[in-house]
């Protein structure tokens, strides 16, 4: 769940009035429309009128680079400085994991192999095994081992490399500054707009100033990566914090705690496994992001799905995009059996010898020496052999041309109606529509809900949006992600019902959404393209396969949250089933189904810029035009232009779900 500001809620305002505005705003907006045709400002804002603030943004850039100064060194040199300094551990990892090292002997060279692939996926069962048992090692060791037998090792290690210097960067990051944020109110309302736009922002957008101020190469990807992944850490210290009991700080206090031994021996602790939450998150963001980060010179698994695409592999592109999966499966387990297992107490610790305390270290550390003097022996320890792959790209590719050539008439058919009577009148409609009618309508909704604050906030950003000249292709990203949200709805919420009635259900749902969570976005586009070709239907179907999770997830949560005592008040008042779940539950589930209507709009924004590259004309299009040209100003005007309709859409929707539980008298769950 990506976690958002605070939002203030106003007073209920009068229903009359209330309805009054409404029925004035649609009426302004008729008109608007009406007159669209003779003022045609009012749905394309003339170049003329147009706020520069691209062109600021790309001079600001080239500033920096060509001729800012700080003392002895340029702003270019003290960004590649920091860039060499990243590289170092990176370089580390890639020696140990990847490529091994030569060492000069004489006129000769010794070729030192990188860490055998058996001492790895031992090490990594064997670490399993210690902090969760037989069963988490069972997963690992065939997540692993999928990665040995797929001929993906070297691209994985690639991959595990940067995200073992990434995942700890960003998680020290954020918690610092989520630290920060926690004790500091005002820094915290600081943080919070920027940590918005950086949740909200298409990563593409800030690829091209990393690129400018990094350079091409694997430790840009890596820095870009950290910039995805740190803001939920940041919102997750802060809200882990303030869940500390209070009666803990207090017998802190007591105990005569000074600052600092407040934090690090009271507060940090017992935020563990809230703590634990915003690691696992930082680990799925970095790998979810390998893909894109290729772009700019990462190699490894997102590299070979990239290379995948754009030659439309399918087979070779889901075997590097199901590694990464199993990766990110492996890593958050792992960390989620860290984090359940509990720390032991310190004078149980003390008692215990060298060998008890660090028995897991050890074994790791032996695991992983006797694998490697091993694999000096026995070459196919060293490098597992090709002889003994599996590869199943052939089978996938002749299973789309098997589909291709006897089932294109029927999915052809089915593409053309949704597009003629579905999406392209949908289409016209949005993209028609003048912009103060609009932003008109957004403020009326916006007062309703939460108050003249949100109101001003929801029309100045689509003002903003106006202003700028990307309000066509604003609407066209918003009839996309409309489009998609209401599928993703349609599929989700029965299955999210049918979830919460059945155990069964529930687990293979739960499984399945969990799966889809963790497949990289680009891995969806692959399919999609060889099944559909490239257009808006592709991107559409692209979008809500992989933003169809939250909707059933939020459902299932939200009815299952329903207190118990009212469910058994209804059944002993007559209700029936059907009346049970459509007058009782879902009402009351409702707030909660609704912030997964926010998340399925969120994820829905975040791949439309990715569905980019399958030939939609929107602002995702707009960025990746921009990430081809590095032209910094034009992206991130395009990438805020995506943020403000995320932020008017999760301001909307929370402010109402916030306002819902008030009046439910409810307590907000996270």
């Amino acid at each position: 769940m990506t976690v958002t500001g605070e939002m203030a809620t106003a007073p209920a305002v009068p229903r009359r009035p209330g309805l009054l505005a409404w029925v004035a705003a649609l009426a302004v907006l008729v008109a608007l429309w009406l007159a669209a045709g003779r003022l045609t400002w009012l749905v394309a804002w003339p170049d003329g009128w147009i706020v520069p603030l691209r062109y600021w943004i790309s001079d600001a850039m080239h500033w920096l680079v060509r001729d800012a100064t700080f003392g002895l060194f340029t702003f270019k040199e003290f960004t590649r400085a920091i860039a060499w300094v990243l590289n170092l551990p990176l370089q580390a990892c890639l020696v140990l994991l990847s490529r091994g090292f030569e060492v000069p002997l004489g006129a000769a060279t010794l070729a030192v192999p990188p860490l055998s692939w058996l001492g790895v996926l031992g090490a990594m069962t064997f670490a399993s095994w210690r902090v969760g048992g037989r069963r988490l090692a069972l997963l690992v060791g065939l997540c692993f081992g999928y990665l040995v037998v797929f001929g993906q090792w070297n691209s994985a290690m690639v991959t595990l490399s940067s995200i073992l210097v990434a995942v700890p960067l960003g998680i020290v990051g954020g918690a610092l500054l989520g630290i920060a944020g926690y004790r500091n109110r005002e820094v915290e309302r600081a943080m919070t707009p920027i940590l918005d736009l950086m949740q909200t922002v298409p990563v593409f957008a800030y690829l091209i100033p990393v690129l400018f101020l990094f350079g091409f190469g694997p430790v840009s990807a890596m820095i870009a990566t950290i910039v995805y992944a740190l803001p939920p850490m940041v919102r997750i210290t802060i809200l882990a914090l303030r869940a500390v009991p209070a009666e803990v700080v207090e017998f802190g206090r007591m105990a005569g705690c000074t600052e600092r031994q407040m934090l690090w021996k009271v507060l940090l602790p017992s935020a563990r496994y809230g703590l634990m939450v915003g690691v696992n998150q930082v680990i799925m963001l970095s790998l979810n992001m390998v893909i894109i980060a290729s772009m700019i010179g990462a190699g490894g698994l997102g590299h070979d799905v990239l290379a995948a695409l754009r030659r439309l592999a399918i087979g070779a592109g889901l075997e590097a995009g199901v590694a990464i999966t199993v990766l990110a499966i492996s890593l958050d387990r792992l960390g989620q059996a860290i984090a359940s297992r509990g720390a032991t107490p310190v004078h149980v610790l003390r008692a215990r010898g060298f060998v008890a305390r660090h028995g897991t270290l050890i074994g790791i550390l032996g695991i992983l020496a006797g694998a490697y003097l091993l694999a000096f022996l026995v070459p196919a320890l060293r490098h597992y052999p090709d002889a003994l792959t599996v590869n199943t790209g052939p089978f996938f590719d002749k299973l789309v041309e098997w589909v291709n050539v006897h089932l294109f008439t029927y999915l052809d058919a089915v593409k053309s109606s949704l597009l003629i009577y579905v999406l392209i009148p949908f289409k016209r409609f949005l993209v028609g529509l003048p912009w103060p009618g609009v932003a008109l309508l957004l403020a009326v909704a916006g007062w309703r809900i939460g108050g003249p604050r949100l109101a001003a906030l929801v029309a100045a950003l689509a003002v903003f949006v106006a202003v700028t000249g990307n309000w066509e292709k604003a609407m066209i990203s918003a009839y996309l992600c409309g489009i998609s949200v209401v599928v993703a709805m349609l599929i989700g919420l029965p299955v999210g019902i049918l979830a919460a009635g059945s155990e069964r259900i529930h687990r293979i749902a739960q499984n399945t959404v969990d799966t889809l969570q963790t497949l990289p976005s680009f891995v969806y586009l692959i399919p999609v393209v060889m099944l559909f070709q490239v257009g808006d239907f592709s991107a559409m179907i692209a979008i809500v396969a992989y933003a169809v999770a939250p909707a059933v997830r939020y459902t299932d949560h939200g009815i299952r949250g329903v207190p118990g005592e009212i469910v058994e008040a209804a059944r002993m008042a007559g209700c029936r089933r059907g009346q049970l779940l459509w007058k009782v539950q879902i009402p009351l589930a409702l707030p909660e189904i609704m912030l997964g209507v926010n998340q399925t709009i969120m994820m829905a924004l975040s791949m439309l810029v990715i569905s980019a590259l399958v030939g939609t004309r929107d602002l995702g299009q707009e960025v990746y035009i921009a990430l081809t040209r590095a032209d910094t100003g034009h992206g991130l005007v395009a990438g805020l232009c995506v943020a403000c309709i995320a932020i008017v859409a999760d301001r909307l929707i929370g402010a109402w779900a916030a306002r819902r539980r008030e009046e439910l008298g409810m307590e907000q769950r996270a």
